[in-house]
């Protein structure tokens, strides 16, 4: 798998994982269904899928080669950007007025 895929795919499920814990009721797709989960758990979810997929990125990076060394910039960076990935399903759940 060439690296172009490999970003692709990274940045594919990054947004996936990161709209998520807003789109469904269930804790981690496998919980019982709730009838509303408090933003806390979802928060939970997001700081968990952010490893998740860092954890999928760092195996990426180590089938194409040596690991670049990572401070709290690397990880203040991707956090913020994998919260801003998260923007639309909160909006979705939060800001989005349902007419009935």
């Amino acid at each position: 798998m060439s690296t172009a895929w490999q970003i692709g795919i990274l940045i594919a499920l990054a947004v996936l994982a990161a709209n998520l814990p807003f789109a469904n009721q269930r804790i981690l797709l496998v919980g019982p269904t709730r009838s509303s989960k408090s933003l806390a758990i979802r928060l939970a979810e997001l700081v968990l899928l952010y490893f998740v997929v860092g954890a999928v990125g760092l195996a990426f990076e180590n089938h194409t080669g040596q690991i670049a060394p990572q401070g709290w910039e690397f990880y203040a960076i991707t956090g913020t950007m994998f919260v801003t990935l998260s923007f639309p399903g909160f909006v979705y759940r939060y800001l989005m007025h349902r007419q009935h």
